[in-house]
């Protein structure tokens, strides 16, 4: 089996490579050159048919939606309402992060009903099956890792977080720092944790190539986890964030060396200040790797309103160069997202992605919103409602509150600027058209 990568590599154009581009308003050979380049990824697992949509370069910002059950909540009906919730808001893709009931069996469903590419992280199933045998942490061995991993290619996950770059050396580095947080990220705690049991080296780490072998099998695109992303502000940009980060764009090269389609996870939590700069340290590092982030959060007080804060992060982050967003919901730190708080953070996370779309240059991005701007100024609710980015909504406050005069809104009625703005009207009548 070949893969998107091998295709690119081979001057081939590819049915997903055409679809990624008719989404962009790019030219095929675009979007070949960049999967070439390592610049852009199109996870497709090679087993799945769905309408592929690339991340990278030149690329609209794509953003991810977390699902899954926890050993408390183990309801699959409602994962299934929260998938078709977080697709109907726009999400591009969405990852299985379940860690109760029939992991497989979830899984599964997962896939059977998604329309977008689907991630998981393979590790988590690995630690719940021990623990459920009744053994220990420490008893899981690379078999266990390997063997996980490879039922997740053949199930049909078209991209996994793997946690390589959690090794000893990084381990020790963070012990000597010292941090406000530690680690915050699941997958990271238990290969730091296994590392310090064991006193051995991360089976990711040590036996990768067995890694890219599974993964070129399957085109199963490898995201590489940042298991020492910082959990507060106080943590960011700390020695072993970024030594992790330098491991990381080395196993990329590995990555694309072997034919296989990679992208970086990064922060996290951190002050609006160092975005920016940690954006474009993690892109050189990394050779301009597709990069993912979790938020990054810019303050650490607003539980309850953490896609916000994620959404804020995510714009500066997009900005300066990020081209993946993950989803953060407003239960984030508090408990499993209902459906409702998925369909808000997705939203959340799309708006901070076209923001910096906008400044991106990315085609389109713009002329959405002056479409938007023109139908405000002819009274066109119509469009208002239709072209906005999540019209379910747009539709219910508009008819919640009708005016009089219906070609106005509420909040002005007769005083509505559009009515008395324009400047091309120099009797003050107003334009007057709807």
């Amino acid at each position: 089996m070949s893969t998107q990568l091998i295709y690119a590599n081979n001057g081939q154009i590819t049915p997903q490579m055409e679809q990624v581009a008719a989404d962009e308003g790019l030219h095929p050979e675009e979007v070949r050159q960049a999967v070439k380049d390592g610049v852009a990824v199109i996870p497709h697992n090679n087993s799945r048919f769905f309408h592929a949509k690339g991340i990278g370069q030149k690329m609209r910002t794509k953003t991810n939606a977390n699902l899954g059950t926890s050993a408390d909540e183990m309801h699959v009906k409602e994962e299934l309402e929260k998938l078709r919730a977080a697709i109907e808001a726009g999400a591009d893709a969405v990852m299985d992060l379940s860690t109760g009931g029939d992991i497989h069996a979830i899984r599964r469903e997962i896939i059977k009903n998604s329309s977008v590419m689907v991630g998981t992280v393979p590790i988590y199933q690995a630690a719940c099956e021990n623990i459920s045998g009744k053994k220990s942490l420490a008893e899981i061995n690379a078999e266990d890792i390997f063997k996980t991993i490879e039922q997740h290619a053949k199930d049909g996950v078209d991209f996994i977080t793997v946690h390589c770059g959690v090794t000893k050396e990084v381990v020790k580095r963070i012990e000597n720092e010292g941090r406000l947080l530690d680690i915050v990220s699941r997958g990271g705690a238990l290969h730091a944790k296994w590392i310090r049991y064991t006193k051995q080296e991360n089976p990711l780490y040590e036996q990768y190539d067995r890694l890219l072998e599974i993964a070129r099998a399957h085109d199963m695109t490898l995201s590489l986890g940042d298991g020492l992303r910082p959990g507060c502000l106080a943590d960011a940009t700390d020695r072993a964030q970024v030594q992790e980060t330098i491991i990381l764009g080395e196993l990329a090269d590995r990555a694309r060396r072997a034919g296989v389609q990679v992208m970086i996870e990064g922060p996290g939590h951190m002050p609006l200040d160092q975005i920016e700069a940690n954006i474009i340290l993690m892109k050189r590092l990394t050779h301009n790797t597709p990069f993912y982030v979790l938020g990054p959060l810019v303050t650490d007080v607003a539980p309850g309103y953490d896609h916000i804060t994620a959404a804020i992060g995510g714009a500066i982050a997009a900005r300066a160069g990020a081209d993946f967003l993950c989803v953060v919901t407003p239960a984030e730190h508090l408990r499993l997202p209902s459906v409702d708080d998925i369909r808000e953070g997705v939203i959340a996370a799309r708006i901070a992605g076209h923001a910096a779309d906008i400044c991106k240059g990315i085609k389109g991005s713009m002329e959405w919103d002056n479409k938007m701007a023109r139908a405000r100024k002819t009274f066109d609710w119509d469009y208002q409602v239709k072209g906005s980015i999540y019209p379910p909504k747009a539709a219910a406050y508009r008819a919640s509150s009708k005016p009089e005069d219906e070609s106005v809104c509420t909040m002005c009625s007769a005083l509505c600027a559009y009515k008395h703005g324009d400047m091309g009207d120099t009797n003050g009548n107003g334009n007057g058209s709807h």
